[in-house]
């Protein structure tokens, strides 16, 4: 138990507490303390009727069963993979920008989600951030099933593929897809490559959010040393 108290420690701040909310969420629903009905988007419920958590927990939330166990289980390590690469890579230092990218793509696929009649966001919103990491590392070579081996840039769309095959839907993962290059193109494309604006700067209040889990982190870290 040490061992894996270690491994989760370890993990990035932000990637944590999402990888966290990502297994906590589906047990709660798995041992039925809350039913999975109030944990779906549900544009509805959540237009009409006020249910304003749902973008939330469908964001976190997914039904883990005989059928669906190896695809959450596939999407849970591609969260950890490439979100925990992003934050301590291109995100280096800079967790209030790590913090608004994902709050970005997330607004971008719960407005998706509403228009589109999606249910569940987990998929999209991971899928969204590899597809980021993916084009900042486009030319590094990267390692799949079975030995195969191409430049990161084709990752997602592999994966897309790898994913209908095992789960038997692309719409997840082609909205995810495309978020990711919208966040991509607006931050790094348009601005650095083609000399446009800039139209996306992290406010303010995130930096200061950031500070304080740090803050919160180094204390953390404290005690246990101290312990120890």
């Amino acid at each position: 138990m040490s061992d894996l108290g270690d491994w989760f420690r370890s993990i990035p701040l932000i990637t944590r507490y999402w990888f966290a909310g990502s297994i906590a969420v589906p047990l709660i629903g798995k041992l039925g303390l809350v039913s999975p009905v109030y944990l779906f988007l549900w544009p509805d419920a959540f237009i009409n009727r006020f249910q304003i958590w749902r973008p939330i927990t469908a964001t976190f939330f997914f039904p883990v069963g005989p059928g669906t166990g190896f695809l959450y289980l596939v999407n849970l390590y591609f969260l950890y993979q490439y979100s925990s690469r992003l934050e301590t890579g291109a995100f280096d230092g800079r967790p209030a920008d790590y913090m608004f990218m994902l709050l970005f793509n997330w607004i971008c696929i719960v407005i998706t989600g509403l228009a589109m009649d999606m249910q569940l966001l987990m998929i999209p919103l991971i899928m969204s951030v590899l597809y980021v990491w993916a084009q900042l590392n486009r030319d590094m070579i990267v390692s799949f099933w079975f030995g195969t081996r191409f430049k990161a840039c084709y990752l997602p769309w592999v994966i897309l593929g790898f994913n209908y095959i095992i789960g038997g839907s692309v719409i997840n993962e082609l909205i995810g897809n495309l978020v990711g290059h919208l966040y991509f193109f607006l931050m790094f494309k348009y601005p650095m490559d083609l000399g446009g604006r800039n139209f996306l700067s992290t406010p303010q209040f995130f930096s200061y959010q950031a500070s304080n889990l740090q803050q919160q982190q180094n204390r953390s870290l404290l005690q246990i040393c101290s312990v120890l």
